[in-house]
């Protein structure tokens, strides 16, 4: 059920409006919406270890009730890699990414607003957890993809019986189409980037980190950022914790971008406190980090605040380090799509951005992508 008098508001101009509509961005500046919401208070680790095995375990901190349509998200394995990194395994998650944490909120939500049509836009791993989610609860869905992602994402949005559109040209082709066919009647467009029910749900990785560490957190997330949806995850997840008491000190986080497409990282190096203007005729470059190859994230300017309130970094790897990562990772037992490796490719070899503890997430599995080439 939607809790309390939850709302949606803009963080750039305060316009506000009510979840129960279908606006699904700011009307005034068409900025993705925040959610109005304080966790419950008076909770702690060794609470919660009678409930149930899902993300559904940390109720008191979301903005959903637990839902019928649940696939068992949630509680994925942390293993150490080196002495001072772990990794989380998020690519074991029932459509085998950690978009699984979000599209269930946006999946449950649909449910409860009962639109005629659900869409999404996607390089494959948001389209296909939605996909998923919306078949568990019936709903009918079309995922929009740019043309060139991986057959195996397409093929698993396919099975799960939602539509699928194919849109020439990349990343911000597809979205355009995709909010298109969201200002239509009746439509709910499950956006995993401006509806920030999604984030509520990426948040999750942290509490499991923080239940799992015994109350704690490592000294630093290192975080792969195209959209910033983990990231910003992670950052609200980590203000929550320390505004309830129940961390001392935030964790930095570190970004990590594709050398290839990385926007944020030259922004935030650079001293910038958003992206600059457009170039309408600027090629965004293929690289092997398809999910993280975003040119213009449309929450550019929160996810370089979040970054630098943190005292972290942005990091970028090649090609050639992405490739490395994903081969010595599974010489290590873990098959991991090419964007998935990219935050162990940032910090294997250790070095001054990321000193102490590090947690990864290994975020999606390599029967998605196959090896890199």
């Amino acid at each position: 059920m939607l809790l309390g008098m939850t709302v949606y508001h803009c963080p750039a101009d305060g316009t506000r409006s009510e979840i129960t509509a279908l606006t699904w961005c700011c009307p005034v500046c068409g900025g993705p919406w925040d959610l109005d919401f304080t966790p419950a208070r008076g909770v702690a680790p060794n609470a919660l270890s009678t409930r149930v095995d899902s993300l559904w375990r940390y109720k008191e901190f979301l903005p959903l009730a637990a839902p019928p349509i649940s696939l068992g998200e949630g509680r994925t394995p942390l293993v150490p890699l080196t002495e001072d990194v772990s990794a989380k395994l998020d690519y074991l998650m029932p459509t085998l990414s950690f978009k699984d944490r979000g599209a269930v909120m946006l999946a449950e939500l649909a449910r409860q607003l009962g639109p005629d049509l659900v869409v999404a836009d996607s390089t494959g791993n948001a389209g296909t957890s939605v996909a998923a989610y919306c078949a568990r609860a019936g709903l009918p869905c079309t995922v929009y993809v740019p043309e060139g992602t991986s057959p195996k994402k397409t093929e698993q949005i396919r099975a799960h019986g939602a539509h699928l559109v194919t849109v020439p040209g990349g990343r911000e082709a597809t979205a355009l189409a995709a909010r298109a066919a969201a200002d239509g009647p009746g439509v709910f467009y499950a956006s995993h980037v401006f509806n920030p029910y999604f984030l509520h749900g990426t948040k999750t990785y942290v509490y499991e980190l923080w239940e799992d560490l015994g109350g704690r957190l490592p000294d630093a997330l290192a975080v792969p950022v195209g959209n910033g949806t983990l990231l910003l995850g992670a950052a609200l997840a980590t203000a929550e914790l320390h505004a309830l008491g129940l961390i001392e000190t935030r964790p930095r986080l570190i970004a990590v971008q594709a050398e290839a497409v990385a926007p944020l990282a030259a922004a935030f190096h650079a001293g910038a406190d958003d992206l600059p203007p457009a170039d309408p005729a600027a090629v965004v470059p293929a690289t092997l980090a398809e999910g993280i190859a975003i040119p213009r994230p449309p929450r550019a300017r929160q996810i370089l605040a979040a970054v630098r309130a943190s005292g972290g970094t942005f990091l970028t790897v090649s090609e050639d380090r992405i490739r490395e990562a994903q081969r010595d990772l599974a010489a290590r037992g873990f098959y991991v799509e090419t964007t998935g490796v990219a935050c162990w490719a940032a910090v294997r070899e250790g070095g001054p951005a990321a000193p102490g503890s590090v947690v990864v997430p290994l975020c999606g599995a390599g029967l998605k992508t196959g090896m890199a080439g």
